[in-house]
């Protein structure tokens, strides 16, 4: 009996963990949870969410436009720019769980004032 306490206490206790990063989300995706996490975590929860998923409701073009910049930085364009174009994966630098920088700040210090994590 005394392990069968035990074996719950830590699925309870993975569970409870499992759940308090999923309600660690960003307000300006709440309205999409209709299905739960299955409406982004399209290869499964304990994956991140594909390209695909994004481009659901995100139009790749329309954001490279959006962050578009001109002169000397054109190319320091985070949806379009010189090493990855439009291909780099969303992940890299959005995350909706956890906050995260452009993966271009890694080698640059480029200023995205309206990154959003």
């Amino acid at each position: 009996m005394k392990m069968i306490n035990i074996v719950l206490a830590l699925v309870l206790g993975c569970c409870l963990a499992l759940s308090a990063q999923a309600r660690d989300k960003r307000e300006y995706h709440e309205w999409i949870y209709e299905d739960g996490c299955k409406t982004c975590h399209d290869k499964g929860t304990k994956q991140y969410p594909s390209d695909d998923s994004c481009l659901e409701c995100h139009d790749r073009d329309e954001l490279a436009e959006r962050t578009a910049r001109e002169g000397d930085e054109l190319w320091q364009n985070p949806h379009n720019n010189l090493h990855y174009g439009k291909d780099l994966p969303c992940v890299e630098c959005h995350g909706e769980h956890q906050k995260k920088k452009p993966i271009c700040a890694n080698c640059h210090t480029f200023k995205f004032d309206k990154h959003q994590y």
